[in-house]
């Protein structure tokens, strides 16, 4: 069962020690545990947590070089996707999870404490209201997402999260080139740089996935992001 797991992480080079494969083993039993009492996941079924949780959220690496990258703040992480599964891996990372439902948190900090893992840590809240505090704004080399979202919705959640020179990635489905155009405005305004989106399938699978790249430029004026709600009900357009 797991050899499929571990061949579609050679795809990206990945290759996990006994401790790391315990780890998602773990996870995956606390993942579907807990979404017997709450709505965690649509995906329950071993090997398909593997590829569309697991695998698809360290695919990032087919777009960044994570042994560059100290700090990561995942924006919407919901039951943890891209962060723990990244922070498993790349055990050098500093990594936030930042959700909004409280009961979601309580699972992370869980997996956290079941998993032993070390300088991680999670916020319950808005991401527009973190992005307002001194200890998050512009502290970042990194931010993903994985969260649903227009794309100038989420660069206004997530690049004033990032530090200049820092680099904010969307995990995207399939063929984005409107909802690209589209952002460019938001983009540019938030001191972003729209850069390469990297297209690829994920490994053994027919699913498409997208990683839109943006570069932190110059510092975010501090009149973004706007009150929490706004940038999801009026997308800078």
């Amino acid at each position: 069962m797991e050899n499929k797991f571990e061949s579609q992480l050679l795809d990206l080079n990945i290759e996990l020690s006994e401790k790391q494969k315990q780890k998602f083993q773990r996870y995956y039993e606390l993942l579907t545990e807990w979404n017997k009492v709450m709505n965690l996941t649509g995906i329950t079924e071993y090997d398909e947590v593997n590829e569309k949780h697991f695998v698809d959220s360290l695919s990032i690496v087919k777009a960044i070089d994570i042994d560059n990258i100290k700090t990561v703040i995942d924006i919407g992480t919901g039951a943890g996707f891209p962060g723990l599964p990244l922070k498993i891996v790349y055990p050098h990372l500093h990594v936030v999870l930042l959700d909004s439902l409280n009961k979601r948190v309580k699972f992370l900090n869980t997996v956290i404490e079941e998993l032993k893992l070390e300088d991680i840590e999670t916020l319950h809240g808005r991401a527009e209201d973190y992005a307002r505090q001194t200890d998050y704004r512009e502290k970042f080399d990194l931010c993903v997402s994985r969260a649903v979202a227009n794309l100038s919705t989420l660069s206004e959640y997530c690049i004033p999260y990032i530090r200049v020179g820092g680099i904010f990635i969307s995990y995207k489905s399939g063929n984005i080139e409107e909802e690209l155009q589209a952002s460019q405005k938001a983009v540019k305004m938030l001191g972003g740089k729209t850069e390469e989106t990297v297209k690829f399938q994920l490994p053994g699978t027919e699913i498409g996935r997208s990683f839109v790249t943006i570069k932190k430029i110059e510092a975010t004026k501090k009149k973004y992001p706007r009150k929490a709600g706004l940038p999801s009900k009026e997308p800078i357009l």
